[in-house]
């Protein structure tokens, strides 16, 4: 699994930008509805077994919102495509601090 915390997320017209931090690293992301269809891509490679991967964002008080994302490879930001995360965040914006990645 890999956990990337949510050190600043803005919401601009449609979409959310901001910064996430992995281990040492600090990476862009964009999280946005899924008019190109659903879409995960990590400012890194990974090599998953299956097509989707299980995307959540996680909160205090058991708060989170998960989908099932196809991987779509490498970009220079976190990118994260899906209508769920993007409604369910516009409502619970400051209250989510992680975004975990699962695959095996």
């Amino acid at each position: 699994m890999l956990s990337f915390k949510i050190v600043k997320l803005d919401i601009f017209q449609s979409y959310f930008f901001g910064d996430v931090e992995f281990r040492s690293d600090k990476f862009k992301v964009n999280i946005q509805n899924q008019r190109r269809g659903k879409v995960l891509k990590l400012p890194f490679g990974i090599k998953p077994k299956n097509e989707k991967i299980v995307v959540r964002l996680t909160g205090s008080n058991d708060l989170f919102v998960e989908d099932y994302l196809p991987y779509k490879g490498e970009s220079e930001w976190l990118e994260i495509d899906s209508d769920e995360i993007t409604y369910f965040l516009a409502d619970h914006q400051d209250q989510l601090d992680t975004i975990e990645i699962m695959y095996e």
